[in-house]
């Protein structure tokens, strides 16, 4: 029993996890056609970048679209979803929701400070190097040990993460937040805070 109960916490945490957008051996370009397209339409819609529907045809809508989200992004504009792509199209997906669990309800102002929070560690030394990491570290986000992570990120929550990593930081360089109210963590209040934005309070 006590083997059955370990393989399917495994399972749980695996599958809060599992990439919006699968990892592909190649890469998908203009004139693919199939379910992996459609899959990444799908991405791109829920994302903004898309407004059409997903019909599994690599079209010029589908690589105009891929274009901006790879200039977005920092990456090399050329309209492919290869595996550089498809990796921060997952990246992003995972921040949104983490955006979207912490700070719905929240101003756009307030969601963007926390995707520039996350932002901010990944920038340190002192936090891990990649997103999975950084998001997955015990403790640090409440939405992915309640599993409010797993709840559909809004539209708004993709556009916080973009205006985060091209540069917009509303939080001043803050590391942590945390909304007064419902802290119980005596270890939080000895943190510089910053500034308050809505219910939260970010801080070094």
């Amino acid at each position: 029993m006590k083997k059955i109960i370990q393989v399917s916490c495994v399972f749980l945490f695996l599958s809060v996890f599992i990439p919006y957008v699968e990892a592909h051996e190649g890469t998908l370009q203009k004139e693919d056609k199939g379910a992996s397209v459609k899959e990444l339409q799908h991405s791109l819609i829920n994302m903004g970048y898309l407004h059409t529907n997903a019909t599994g045809y690599y079209g010029s809508l589908t690589y105009n679209a891929v274009q901006q989200f790879q200039s977005d992004f920092g990456l090399t504009v050329d309209g492919m979803t290869g595996i550089n792509t498809q990796q921060k199209l997952n990246e992003v997906n995972k921040l949104a929701r983490v955006v979207h669990g912490e700070a719905r309800g929240e101003t756009f102002e307030g969601q963007v400070a926390v995707a520039a929070v996350i932002q901010n560690r990944l920038q340190s030394p002192e936090f891990p190097e990649t997103v999975e990491e950084v998001i997955t570290e015990k403790n640090a986000f409440t939405a992915v040990q309640d599993g409010q992570y797993n709840l559909e990120p809004d539209p708004t929550a993709y556009r916080a993460v973009k205006e985060a990593w091209n540069g917009y930081d509303p939080s001043r360089g803050s590391h942590y937040y945390y909304n007064p109210v419902l802290a119980t963590s005596e270890w939080i209040w000895t943190r510089t805070e910053n500034l308050q934005i809505g219910k939260h309070v970010f801080a070094d």
